[in-house]
């Protein structure tokens, strides 16, 4: 069995639920590329792929991940993944995905190169669904890695093939998404993923920046634990970057010594002179 994934975070879960059943045990393929942002217009063809890089090297430029430009590539991981499904025909392989954008959008790229594969391809979706938090509660997790380890115990009933009707169905939905031209996309419920603006995210960005300076670190923190809006700090960095083009915030510091020493703050409002005449 193969199972594949949409996060680092998930793939260390899963690890763990397959010590507790060996019925999971298998190879674990992370797709490591968020397709919830950045251009994905003809992003099968060479152009589009090109264009997609570049936008990733503006957003990482000046990040702690600037190298994982030269380490992802998600395309030989699907040709190694297509290689194994036709080699074993009788090998499943099962995506795992919660109720995010990030995930579903992972889901649509991914699915919309394995129509061939149709009866081995089988899909697990979170959605809406609830589970046991560590205190005994009960909760909807939006990302697999929020679930428990004996959880997926449970969760692994959900799995069900991929149908005809979706093969031929969803990759014209994520080519429509592509056509959009939205460099941001969220999701709306069900696996309905609605493309936006480039400044989705800024007013909700822009309530977490202080008067007074703060370190960059501490802001990515505070937007990590409490934003309803899971803004990963690469995009998050890029879109403070862009605000502060336009005069709204101001950061101090050496970008190039990377994030740990800058400090953001609200741009400062000068009041104008007073020009009346006595």
């Amino acid at each position: 069995m193969l199972h594949v994934v949409f996060n680092t975070a998930d793939a260390e879960v899963l690890k763990k639920a397959m010590e507790l059943d060996e019925f999971l045990q298998g190879e674990i393929i992370e797709i490591k590329d968020d397709f919830s942002v950045g251009p994905v217009t003809d992003i099968y063809e060479t152009h589009g792929y090109e264009l997609r890089r570049d936008w990733w090297k503006k957003v990482l430029e000046y990040s702690p991940y600037t190298n994982q430009l030269d380490i992802v590539d998600d395309k030989l991981t699907v040709h190694n993944l297509c290689n194994k499904l036709n080699e074993d025909k009788t090998l499943q392989l099962w995506i795992w995905m919660g109720q995010n954008a990030h995930d579903v959008c992972g889901y649509y790229w991914l699915m919309s190169q394995l129509s061939v594969f149709q009866g081995q391809v089988f899909v697990l979706y979170m959605n809406n669904l609830p589970f046991i938090n560590e205190k005994g509660g009960i909760f909807y997790p939006a990302y697999l890695h929020e679930i428990q380890p004996k959880e997926f115990l449970k969760a692994k009933k959900l799995a069900r093939p991929i149908t005809l009707s979706e093969f031929e169905a969803d990759p014209d939905e994520w080519k429509k998404t592509g056509s959009e031209n939205g460099l941001v996309r969220i999701l709306e419920g069900g696996k309905k993923i609605v493309s936006k603006e480039v400044s989705y995210f800024d007013k909700e960005i822009l309530a977490f920046i202080n008067v007074g300076p703060q370190k960059l670190l501490k802001l990515l923190q505070q937007v990590s634990s409490k934003s309803k809006l899971k803004i990963a700090d690469t995009f998050l960095v890029w879109r403070l970057r862009e605000i502060m083009q336009n005069e709204k915030i101001t950061i101090k510091g050496d970008w190039e010594k990377g994030w740990k020493d800058l400090e953001v703050m609200q741009a400062q409002i000068v009041a104008p002179e007073n020009t009346s005449v006595s």
